[in-house]
């Protein structure tokens, strides 16, 4: 049995943060503002998953309003999510996913984020797409004021083992 979800996720740009995306540290002017270290594309799969799963999303699993989140590195968050998704008895099977930014260039940095992804959720790096988009100069995010993500994720119900 196979299950789809989606992620979406956005984060203000600001000055004084580090810009992380997809585990990745970023050199820019600004990072992402949040709770958690803001990371849009890990933030947006994580919420595929949790979809897949028909789950509650992120916010509700790691409230803002908790301080043991703060701060927190969404890598860490990405692999409690992936041990729910073993939990249920699913695998991922691929990931389809789009950083939406004006700036910085992320096309550089994609390689490293399927590498950090890949490893977290112990999938082939060639499982997942990490396509970079601009949004031509409009609204928030090509005014320069934005970053966001979406990510659609695949899950495969695994066969139990006959010595299980």
């Amino acid at each position: 049995m196979y299950r789809v979800g989606t992620g979406y996720d956005i984060h203000k740009l600001v000055e004084g943060r580090e810009l992380i995306i997809g585990g990745v540290t970023i050199t820019h002017e600004k990072g992402l503002l949040g709770h958690s270290d803001a990371d849009v594309l890990i933030h947006a799969l994580i919420d595929g998953m949790l979809g897949a799963l028909a789950l509650d999303d992120i916010g509700t699993l790691f409230p803002d309003t908790d301080s043991k989140y703060k701060d927190i590195d969404s890598t860490i968050l990405l692999k409690k999510v992936y041990d729910i998704v073993q939990d249920k008895g699913y695998a991922i099977v691929n990931i389809d996913s789009n950083i939406i930014a004006q700036a910085p260039k992320m096309m550089p940095y994609i390689p490293k984020m399927k590498e950090v992804i890949a490893h977290i959720l112990k999938i082939a790096p060639q499982d997942i797409s990490i396509k970079a988009k601009t949004k031509e100069q409009m609204d928030a995010v090509g005014q320069k004021l934005a970053i966001e993500a979406n990510a659609v994720v695949l899950l495969k119900k695994q066969m139990k083992k006959m010595y299980e």
